[in-house]
């Protein structure tokens, strides 16, 4: 079970920049009309469904940067599982402040919930295999760090969180630059020693190639049938890590992971994740 927290550093434009969206040019209308300022209350953050728990920091972030006076304690860990109705925050303080932060920490936190459930489904499914789960870059835009956080929190693993993090050599990479041959030379005369190399695969021809020319550490196999995923591996025999992607659903997640590839990275874990019912009551 991952635990993994990003510093509020770096959340906090984040959060920052959605509280501003919400809260607009003349802040929480309807509070300040009904709610006087000396009114305090005690809050709850309940789960309406079993879930992984994810987004719980960013919540919290979100009171404490709308007031740095509410008591914020999180009662469940990022990566947790939870049941209906377990208390997962509580938040005492100004009622109009709490009510002026809940519906951006719930919109993170029911989002993030939904990714890292989604997530831990899919990993369930390859127990027992070597198949390690992996997101993508099909996150949604602007909220890719909290996204790839709730995978970590549903037990899978990030794949590169940018063009600038590792050299993946894409199809359309291949065909403007010439070939196989053609790309894995270029980034052998040029690539630094420090950076990964992975190319993408549609036929086990092309992976053939690959390992003749040599230059890759990591094949992506793209679209390939449970059939033709396990004559990779027979045909790697074990010289490059082999990704599986293309098609990866919860339903099919076992079939792919009992080929025996070393990583299977799903985009449908972000942008297909269901947001998990969660809710805020004095």
């Amino acid at each position: 079970m991952s635990f993994a927290t990003l510093p509020d550093l770096i959340l906090e434009p984040l959060v920052r920049s959605a509280l501003m969206e919400d809260l607009g040019a003349y802040g929480d209308v309807t509070t300040r009309a009904v709610i006087p300022d000396e009114v305090r209350y005690s809050a709850r953050l309940r789960a309406r469904e079993a879930a992984v728990i994810s987004g719980m920091q960013v919540a919290a972030l979100a009171f404490r940067l709308v007031d740095p006076s509410l008591e914020v304690t999180p009662l469940v860990r990022d990566g947790a599982p939870c049941a209906p109705g377990d208390v997962l925050m509580e938040i005492n303080g100004k009622a109009a402040s709490i009510l002026m932060g809940e519906r951006v920490a719930l919109n993170f936190a029911g989002r993030s919930t939904g990714i890292a459930t989604l997530t831990a489904a899919m990993v369930a499914e390859t127990k027992g295999t070597r198949a390690r789960v992996t997101c993508t870059r099909k996150t949604t835009p602007g909220l890719r760090m909290v996204e790839k956080l709730a995978v970590l929190h549903g037990g899978g693993f990030n794949h590169r969180y940018s063009l600038s993090d590792a050299i993946l050599i894409k199809d359309n990479h291949i065909a403007a630059a010439g070939g196989i041959r053609a790309v894995l030379e270029a980034t052998k005369a040029h690539a630094s020693h420090m950076m990964a190399v992975e190319i993408e695969v549609d036929t086990l021809e092309q992976l053939q190639e690959v390992l003749a020319v040599g230059g890759a550490s990591v094949v992506l196999l793209d679209n390939m049938t449970p059939d033709q995923l396990r004559e990779a591996v027979t045909i790697n025999a074990g010289r490059l890590a082999l990704e599986a992607s293309g098609n990866v659903r919860r339903e099919t997640v076992a079939a792919i992971a009992a080929t025996g590839v070393d990583y299977i990275s799903s985009g449908a874990l972000t942008h297909s994740a269901r947001t998990v019912d969660l809710g805020l009551d004095f």
